[in-house]
């Protein structure tokens, strides 16, 4: 098991951030995704560039403030939760994913991983978000 937590402030409303991260509809800001398929309120599917689909069941919304979902696909299962807060002129997500890998092999490999796709999401997000 390898987990990550971040947390990085963001010079935009609280609001913009969260509609930002939440809004599964409006995803291109991604450089990882192909697509993402809305299964229903509780569940989707993101689709890598590359075609690799991962599930997503959301646990628990509390909008402007707290996001977490569990995820699984053929390699990995974990979770992921982000807390959204106010700050000062701006915005702070914390961000803690925690992610199994189901083969003894890619555990290793499993704490790099995380950490690069987890910096490459923030990369995004910022592109994504006014300065």
């Amino acid at each position: 098991m390898a987990t990550s937590k971040v947390t990085v402030y963001f010079p935009c409303p609280v609001e913009q951030l969260w509609q930002t991260v939440s809004d599964l509809t409006h995803t291109a800001w991604r450089s990882d995704l192909a697509k993402v398929e809305v299964l229903d309120e509780s569940h989707f599917v993101e689709h890598s560039k590359s075609g690799y689909a991962t599930g997503f069941t959301v646990t628990s919304c509390e909008p402007l403030r707290f996001w977490a979902f569990t995820m699984e696909n053929s390699n990995m299962s974990g979770s992921w939760e982000g807390i959204f807060q106010e700050a000062e002129g701006g915005a702070r997500l914390t961000c803690t994913e925690i992610v199994n890998a189901k083969r003894w092999w890619m555990r290793p490999f499993v704490p790099g991983y995380l950490k690069r796709q987890q910096k490459l999401y923030l990369e995004d997000l910022r592109r994504a978000l006014p300065k």
